[in-house]
């Protein structure tokens, strides 16, 4: 199974026998389960539909609750796919589990960033910003972005003020430092994208 789905839980730090200090982020890891198995001659690829948290029917849409039904599985509130890539399979209701990974493992996390609303240039881009002496008048502007009289326009992609962040967002390579089978806690080493309490997608790396 290439990963599990997850939820931030924040972070921390451990401390190893020599002294050093590592920053650690939590992902609470608990059971996911199977809705949907996909087939490479009915859908045209390998993949499984997981779901994970339970959520009130109430709260559910018909069509999602037809499509849990099916499944025999209770509403979920976090329902992603993933690819495989291998000859394993899978059965729909299977409940898959941290287990899969262990302590030394390397991880893509994927999540939602945090939204930071509509931000100008120098935050979003990095922009160094005008002349603030000698009478400049220009400190964060954007000042000029066109391209003189060819073409004569603002060129298409050009770097602007604008939203910024809530946007799917992986990490690649992230050790996992620790594994609590108790709590059913990941620890990986470093930060992962999204805010406490969000939802995760934890992938076995693909790059290493």
């Amino acid at each position: 199974m290439l990963g599990i789905l997850g939820q931030k839980a924040g972070m921390s730090q451990i401390f190893k026998e020599d002294g050093k200090c590592i920053p650690v982020t939590s992902i609470i890891a608990g059971q996911s389960y199977v809705v949907q198995v996909k087939e490479k001659d009915k859908e045209g690829y390998r993949a499984v539909q997981l779901g994970w948290q339970e959520k009130k029917e109430k709260r559910t849409t018909k069509a999602l609750a037809g499509h849990f039904k099916k499944a025999k599985v209770t509403p979920k509130k976090f329902v992603r796919e993933m690819r495989i890539d291998g000859d394993e399979q899978f059965e729909i209701g299977q409940i898959i589990e941290h287990n899969i990974f262990k302590e030394g493992d390397f991880v893509d996390v994927t999540g939602m960033s945090i939204g930071k609303g509509f931000q100008g240039g120098m935050k979003r881009h990095g922009w160094s910003g005008g002349p603030r002496t000698h009478g400049g008048m220009n400190h964060r502007g954007p000042g000029s972005v066109g391209a003189t009289t060819t073409p004569g326009r603002v060129l298409r992609g050009h770097a602007l003020p604008g939203h910024m962040g809530n946007r799917r967002t992986t990490v690649q390579n992230l050790e996992i430092i620790k594994v609590d089978k108790e709590k059913n806690i990941l620890m990986v080493k470093g930060a992962i994208p999204g805010y406490k309490g969000c939802y995760l997608e934890v992938r076995k790396a693909k790059k290493k």
